[in-house]
């Protein structure tokens, strides 16, 4: 295991390494972060809906069984039957009890709910602060790169071209496009939140 752990530290170095020298690619690579914890923020949220949705059919589904053992409480002592208007108080109190901790627990879910979507607006404006910096780290890159490319203009020949292949690898259309579309999509899954 020594030579795996050895190997796996120098990868690591490595890394760190060249994640500094190329800052926007760690300002990406934290920003792909923050995306996977919007979404699994999004998942989380929708999961604590579900749940508080089920409680809520079983809250109402428990009172209209307290109702009907209210119903039948009255009719046994209409009847004077004490022995089955008592069996049926302790039953509408056990299922009052149940309903108590049902709400309990729905409480709970919307509290639950409130903390995700405030993290969630949280992981949001990180995402766009890292997305600016992004931005202007990558502008500047861009600027260096330009008078690089201003300063070595007379080495290269007239006829040469950029193959398309070195314009599609740093397409800033393409990322304006996908940021766009990400964009869309998370709107689109925002609006279905607040529904």
């Amino acid at each position: 295991m020594g030579l795996f752990d050895d190997f796996s530290r120098f990868l690591e170095t490595k890394l760190e390494e060249f994640m500094r020298s190329n800052p926007h690619l760690e300002l990406q690579a934290i920003e792909e972060q923050l995306k996977e914890q919007e979404d699994d923020t999004l998942r989380l949220i929708l999961q604590i809906q579900k749940q508080e949705k089920q409680l809520q059919d079983e809250i109402l589904s428990t009172a209209q069984e307290i109702q009907r053992w209210n119903d039948r409480v009255n009719k046994a002592k209409a009847a004077q039957r004490l022995d089955l208007a008592q069996a049926a108080q302790e039953r509408q109190a056990a299922l009052l009890r149940q309903g108590n901790q049902k709400w309990g627990q729905m409480q709970g879910c919307k509290e639950r709910i409130e903390k995700a979507k405030e993290l969630y607006r949280q992981i949001q404006v990180r995402r766009k602060e890292v997305r600016a910096k992004a931005v202007e780290v990558a502008a500047s890159v861009n600027a260096k790169a330009n008078t690089k490319k201003e300063q070595s203009w007379d080495t290269k020949g007239w006829n040469q071209s950029a193959s398309y292949a070195n314009f599609k690898a740093a397409d800033p259309l393409e990322e304006q496009f996908q940021r766009w579309e990400a964009d869309e999509e998370l709107d689109r899954m925002k609006r279905n939140i607040g529904k």
